[in-house]
């Protein structure tokens, strides 16, 4: 079977563009470096009719499909099993911006198209494309549409899901739904985009969108402020959001030891605010100009000091200052990584309980292993935190994980629960919360996914092993 399934894959896309030797650890290896599969074959299409003429061949021959695009996520959702039956399709090759246009204020663009390429498009056009997250160099669009990716401006533009107004999609069967509308009003039926975004590839491989933009703004300021309390930081994003209105596009908070990491691991970054319990980065766009953006930062954070709601600020006096202070903020999961292997979480909650959910969930943690360290941070602004978790300083990252992530989680999730948030905000659920998800996720709830799964993809060839 796999040599018939192999001459079939290579009459669809050429012989060069699949692989089944050599090194194919860029494939094969999550970026977490948590999961390594073995693909029966790395296969790279080169336009939308090579997809489907893919899916064609393995729905012919049984066997499964693992989409990828640029392998950034972190719930092994996008790496083979270990089986060696399972077909790697890489999406890396359909990388280009297809249009914009100028009027409607869109993007299309392939699937395996770099959201940071996407961005500079648009940007050429003096056009936003509001969507901006770390890995935003390497990921793409297909991977943030499967996913429903987050983000630093979900506070101000929305998830993915919000950004995008049309897709095109092969199905498990191998045929083309071509819903690359840039309409923002279509009221004609079933919402078929919303239904494949946000589904990991279960239910059918993305392999272009259509995607929002907006006017660039005149000018943006950036500033830091410490906070003694988590409660403080919630004032002050009140305050800010009451102040500054649409222009407030970023409030990220970063824990003491999550900083602290970023300190010993990137020592030359900068540093110009004094140690504190909490550390907000803000982040204000104006369509007026530098000078009223700065005065509005200014007077905001001018009278949260006086209140004593915030310890210290600066504002950035520059765009290189401004993208310093991001750095730090976009440095925080590669300094973990230097750390070592810790138990993360993506995990949202009511901003109005955040401060409790933290007490909460640190004290019963701190009480299960004496010596844990918090690594917390996120986008305060739309209630995600990275409520990650690292062993007792000189403990062994691989036993501290194998012996405690299956306790810490439960508390963490359960926390979560009670105070009516999410386990899963921004990165999906992959393989590593499935069950998570089967144990957390109301029975009507799963009995509607699965109805829909079967009708999707009956065979269960769809990335099969995620989300459900």
């Amino acid at each position: 079977m796999s040599a018939s399934l192999l001459a079939a894959l290579r009459a669809a896309v050429g012989a060069v563009q699949v692989r089944t030797d050599g090194d194919l650890t860029a494939w094969e290896l999550d970026w977490r470096r948590r999961w390594r599969g073995k693909a029966l074959a790395v296969v790279r299409p080169g336009s939308t009719a090579e997809v489907a003429a893919v899916v064609r061949a393995c729905a012919a021959h049984r066997v499964a499909i693992v989409p990828q695009g640029g392998n950034t996520g972190l719930v092994g959702g996008g790496v083979p099993d270990a089986s060696g039956t399972q077909v790697l399709l890489s999406l890396q090759r359909m990388n280009r911006v297809l249009a914009i246009d100028e009027a409607n204020l869109t993007l299309t663009a392939e699937a395996g198209c770099v959201l940071q390429a996407a961005q500079q498009a648009a940007r050429a056009q003096g056009l936003l494309l509001p969507l901006s997250l770390a890995a935003e160099g390497s990921c793409t669009l297909g991977g943030n549409l499967a996913t429903n990716a987050g983000g630093t401006q979900v506070l101000r533009w929305g998830n993915t899901r919000e950004l995008c107004l049309g897709l095109e999609v092969v199905t498990a069967q191998g045929e083309v739904w071509n819903g690359l509308s840039g309409l923002r009003k279509d009221n004609t039926g079933y919402d078929l985009r919303d239904l494949f975004i946000g589904s990991e590839g279960t239910l059918g491989i993305i392999t272009a969108a259509t995607m929002k933009l907006a006017p660039l703004p005149a000018a943006t300021s950036t500033a830091l402020a410490a906070c003694a309390t988590l409660d403080d930081c919630v004032a002050l994003l009140k305050r800010a959001r009451t102040r500054l209105g649409a222009g407030l596009t970023g409030f990220e908070a970063m824990g003491r030891f999550a900083l602290d990491l970023v300190v010993q691991h990137f020592p030359t970054l900068p540093n110009p605010l004094p140690t504190a319990p909490w550390t907000v980065l803000l982040e204000h766009s104006d369509t007026e100009g530098e000078a009223q953006a700065r005065a509005r930062f200014e007077a905001l954070l001018g009278a949260a000091l006086e209140d004593v709601l915030v310890l210290d600020a600066v504002v950035a006096e520059s765009l290189a200052q401004s993208q310093a202070l991001w750095q730090v903020r976009e440095s925080l999961p590669l300094a973990q990584a230097e750390e070592g292997v810790n138990i993360k979480h993506d995990i949202s909650v009511p901003v109005s309980s955040i401060a409790a959910f933290c007490t909460r969930s640190d004290a019963a943690l701190r009480a299960y292993l004496p010596g844990i360290r918090l690594v917390n941070f996120g986008h305060l602004g739309d209630g995600n935190l990275h409520y990650n978790v690292q062993g007792p300083i000189g403990a062994d990252a691989a036993q501290f994980l194998a012996e405690h992530e299956h306790a810490v989680n439960t508390i963490v999730f359960d926390a979560v629960a009670e105070f009516g948030g999410s386990f899963s905000a921004e990165h999906g659920i992959g393989g590593l919360k499935r069950d998570e998800l089967a144990l957390r996720k109301s029975p009507v709830a799963l009995s509607l996914m699965r109805a829909i799964k079967q009708a999707l993809d009956p065979l269960g060839l769809m990335n099969p092993g995620r989300v459900i």
